[in-house]
């Protein structure tokens, strides 16, 4: 016979399967409509009807930016992470979603738990956790973008081959390419079809996705405005150049599987055990639960744990 600890978390693993097969099936037939009509977001606002210059302003008052597309936030640091991570919190939203999260983490711990340390862990927790998933899209986004960039140098060189100017092949990749790297192209475009070099639209862009590959490809556009010289063979060598550096990261991260994966079990085994024990077995813990000794046990033990996990993330981080 199941008891009622047990009973709600079947049906709560029930729901949340289930909640996840819905959004899998529905992020399936979003993508498909997406490709279908347009490839990536900077096409689709273009489909709308806007002008060039209402739909550039859009999309870096989104990022986060101001109409020269400079950085407009409190802090530089956060407001370059929240650029980079592509998420629509223009300039000083990030801040807010911290401010309620802090409130609501704080909140709900010191209704569950009524002490003050709990309290104090949550709300620094809840501070804390906007800004770790807006770091987490930063590098999903930069490394999407850097498996994108060697083909989207490949459409520039073919198009600069046909004979095509350069604005034509950098817009053609924010015609064709998805996102991310579409919509960055298609506003470096944008600021060139309002009078800006190429050299600074492509600095910018790099700017906005802050990855290395990037910072070279600008560099050498820079390099070339001044020097001169074939464009089409310098992004040729310079596409190749990048995927030696793709296929390195790749070799890199395969390596470093191994603690990676020790590392995910070290975590989550002991919150695992933890979770599970306090469910289909509330009493193990409820005769300690309310010992004042146990909770500064909790926070020596997550603080260890930080340790340890610093120590790991230097131990398999390898800069490319």
């Amino acid at each position: 016979m199941m008891t009622e600890p047990q009973i709600i978390t079947l049906m709560a693993l029930v729901f949340c399967s289930a909640a996840l097969g819905f959004n899998v099936l529905v992020g399936a037939g979003r993508e498909v409509n997406k490709l279908r009509t347009h490839a990536n977001f900077h096409g689709k606002m273009k489909e709308n009807g806007d002008r060039p210059e209402d739909l550039l302003a859009k999309m870096r008052h989104d990022r986060g930016l101001d109409r020269d597309g400079y950085i407009n936030n409190l802090n530089y640091k956060i407001g370059r992470m929240v650029t980079q991570s592509g998420l629509p919190l223009k300039s000083n939203l990030i801040y807010v979603i911290m401010a309620v999260s802090t409130v609501l983490a704080g909140l709900v711990f010191f209704i569950w738990k009524h002490t003050i340390i709990w309290t104090i862990g949550a709300a620094l927790a809840g501070f804390a956790l906007p800004l770790l998933i807006v770091s987490y899209c930063v590098k999903r986004r930069r490394q999407k973008a850097a498996s994108q960039l060697p083909d989207a140098l490949d459409v520039i060189i073919r198009s600069l081959r046909a004979g095509h100017p350069v604005p034509v092949a950098l817009s053609l990749v924010g015609r064709e390419m998805p996102d991310p790297i579409g919509s960055e192209f298609g506003m470096a475009s944008d600021e060139l079809a309002f009078g800006g070099s190429v050299s600074n639209a492509i600095q910018r862009m790099a700017d906005r996705i802050g990855q290395d590959d990037f910072d070279l490809f600008a560099a050498m556009i820079r390099l070339q405005e001044k020097t001169g010289g074939n464009l089409a063979e310098l992004l040729e060598s310079n596409a190749a150049t990048i995927r030696a550096r793709h296929r390195l990261r790749l070799k890199v991260k395969a390596a470093s599987a191994e603690g990676r994966a020790s590392a995910l079990i070290l975590n989550s085994a002991p919150i695992g055990l933890y979770l599970i024990v306090s469910n289909f077995a509330p009493e193990f813990y409820g005769a300690v639960d309310d010992n004042p000794a146990v909770n500064y046990m909790f926070i020596g033990v997550t603080i260890w744990m930080i340790i340890g996990n610093l120590v790991m993330r230097k131990m398999i981080n390898f800069k490319v």
